[in-house]
């Protein structure tokens, strides 16, 4: 191929992890026929291929299945259905006006004018759980996802008696597996208050195991040359610094950080996506559409998500998103009405979406959000403006869990001159008496406190 040739798709979709494929397949339905699919990796599927353990599909499948079943179960539709992709290929750049510039070894570098561009490149895992320790840099410090891919791919051990520090969900899960092929797993340290995985991988990975885990803790030294030897962790304050005379010293040849997920937005930031703070992916609107028109955004890449079929739920929307896009030539909304905005405040970090509007929303419309810290016996409140229009008591909620609530159309439609949603986290039960006025709830929780414990109970990290 000559570099200077310019291919034309109706939707490029950059990743081919479970966001990317649940979007071709989403979008292929929606009637758009030239759909390419750009994966870096060696093959389709993304992190899934390495997650082993079972627990996913569960909503999407009601059945539970292993990470390679989950993706496998998209692949074979995109087999199907014909989708065009393309392996061991790097996207280098995506323009403004969605010209996407990539590169591999058949094809050298080449250029790629899309009706749509999918953002679904996944996250990374943050690199900053050692920087700020004491000590040399040997060989056995590893980051979590890649002891993982080690074992449950390359067929490597890591190490024998290990460390981890930070409780995220790959941690936890890798403790585990760890475990189960013979090493011998000391503690997991984790410098906040509470884990930041779910309460099931606690269970199931830890205290089944009678695995430590110690909250408020963080590694102050590492030593060793060649091969980590021992690993010092000491008790934190409020302060998040190191409590002197609260060390303690563990012997081991491998540590692995488990210190949070990032989404993977160099490229969406580069052709102008406004990225949130927040999460560090874009703000989307309720179609998973960014500020740029025709650029969807979906997945890990929007916002580290607790459970791959909520993953697939919002893939699916941005692909047909993208097919209307393509179809109609626009995603413009109505004039007539301003779109409305989500706050998050009062202990919630952020929401998914950010902004709606409502002549193109579904009949109902899943918000997604995270807390800040533990609640216990909490309400999570809604306000239309400054009319409270939920007060829902939660007996807990964590920010390693996301948490959702459900807006109906109609009832947004019944207020024109709505310009704000709010949604926080109120300690208190000053009023038991909702100010709504409409004889049917204006808003549902669709994770509602009885079945939040059934429904963490089955929920895996990718």
């Amino acid at each position: 191929m000559e570099t200077n040739e310019m291919m034309s798709y109706d939707i490029v979709i950059v990743g081919g992890g479970p966001a990317g494929l649940a979007a071709a397949i989403a979008a292929r339905k929606s009637g758009t026929e030239r759909i390419l699919i750009l994966e870096r990796d060696k093959e389709l599927g993304g992190i899934l291929n390495q997650c082993i353990h079972n627990g996913f599909g569960l909503h999407t499948f009601k059945e539970e299945l292993t990470g390679p079943e989950y993706a496998d179960r998209f692949i074979q539709q995109v087999y199907e259905m014909g989708i065009e992709y393309r392996l061991d290929t790097m996207v280098m750049d995506i323009s403004a006006d969605k010209v996407v510039t990539a590169m591999n070894r058949s094809d050298g570098m080449f250029r790629i004018r899309a009706g749509a561009v999918i953002l679904a490149m996944g996250c990374r895992e943050r690199p900053r759980g050692a920087l700020n320790i004491p000590g040399y840099r040997p060989a056995g410090i590893y980051s979590a996802g890649t002891a993982q891919r080690l074992v449950n791919i390359e067929g490597y051990m890591p190490g024998r008696e290990v460390v981890i520090l930070g409780s995220g969900d790959i941690g936890l899960i890798m403790a585990r597996r760890m475990t189960l092929e013979g090493a011998t797993v000391k503690v997991v340290a984790e410098l906040m208050p509470y884990s930041g995985g779910l309460k099931r991988n606690i269970v199931q990975c830890l205290d089944d195991f009678d695995i430590p885990l110690k909250l408020s803790h963080t590694v102050v030294d590492i030593e060793g040359k060649d091969r980590v030897k021992a690993v010092t962790i000491a008790r934190v304050g409020k302060d998040m610094k190191p409590i002197p005379g609260t060390e303690e010293r563990y012997t081991c040849d491998t540590l692995l950080l488990s210190t949070g997920l990032i989404p993977e937005n160099e490229l969406s930031a580069g052709c102008g996506v406004e990225m949130n703070p927040v999460t560090k992916g874009p703000f989307v609107n309720e179609i998973m559409e960014t500020n740029i028109p025709g650029v969807f955004a979906c997945g890990n890449v929007l916002h580290v998500h607790d459970l791959v079929d909520y993953v697939s739920e919002e893939a699916g929307k941005a692909g047909e998103a993208a097919a209307r896009y393509v179809q109609s030539g626009c995603t413009e909304a109505s004039r007539e009405r301003a779109p409305i905005r989500l706050t998050a405040t009062g202990g919630v970090r952020y929401t998914v979406p950010s902004t709606i509007h409502t002549d193109r929303m579904d009949d109902l419309l899943t918000v997604r959000f995270r807390v800040g810290a533990v609640y216990r016996q909490a309400y999570v409140s809604v306000y239309f403006d400054d009319e409270r229009v939920q007060h829902q008591k939660k007996k807990i909620m964590a920010p390693g869990e996301m948490e959702q609530i459900i807006l109906q159309k109609k009832k947004l439609l019944e207020k024109p001159d709505l310009h704000t949603i709010t949604i926080k986290i109120e300690e208190d039960d000053a009023s038991d008496a909702i100010k709504s006025s409409s004889d049917g709830k204006a808003i549902s929780s669709a994770n509602e406190t009885s079945g939040a414990a059934d429904g963490a109970a089955h929920r895996q990290t990718m």
